[in-house]
């Protein structure tokens, strides 16, 4: 039905699922151009991202939150702790997990993930205009909530 496909000229229609994979793989390739010539990855600077908006996240939460085996993460962690980025706490109420936080030196790396990310929206979004792109956000956090819960 019309919920779940997006028809067009051809005779394949595009599934919802299709259009937000094809858009998230430009996008973040997109972002990808902007970060070089920078020492930061796409994954680093998903990790700094993340860890920004929840300082103090343990490790295992925040492998959870990228979808990334921890063990992966712990190798992107190491490379941004080398670079004096991150820093691991030990966790008050657990000495075996650690805690992360930003240091004072990631703050000009995450203004340059800003402006690259601001750059590759503006580019997504075009001409869609105001309402446009205010609808569709509506509609994927409607859509993330939706299948959030069980």
């Amino acid at each position: 039905g019309l919920l779940y496909r997006c028809h067009a000229m051809n005779k394949q229609p595009d599934t919802l699922g299709f259009l937000i994979g094809d858009v998230q793989r430009l996008m973040r390739r997109q972002f990808q151009q902007q970060l070089e010539g920078s020492c930061l990855t796409l994954a680093q600077a998903r990790a700094l991202v993340h860890i920004a908006r929840r300082e103090g996240i343990r490790q295992v939460e925040l492998a959870d939150g990228l979808d990334i085996q921890p063990i992966t993460l712990a190798r992107q962690l190491d490379q941004l702790a080398e670079n004096g980025l991150v820093e691991r706490r030990s966790d008050p109420g657990d000495r075996r997990a650690y805690q992360l936080y930003l240091t004072e030196a990631a703050t000009p790396y995450l203004a340059m993930i800003k402006q690259a990310s601001d750059l590759v929206h503006q580019r997504a979004i075009g001409e869609l205009g105001e309402e446009a792109t205010d609808a569709l956000c509506h509609s994927l956090k409607r859509l993330r909530a939706n299948l959030s819960h069980p």
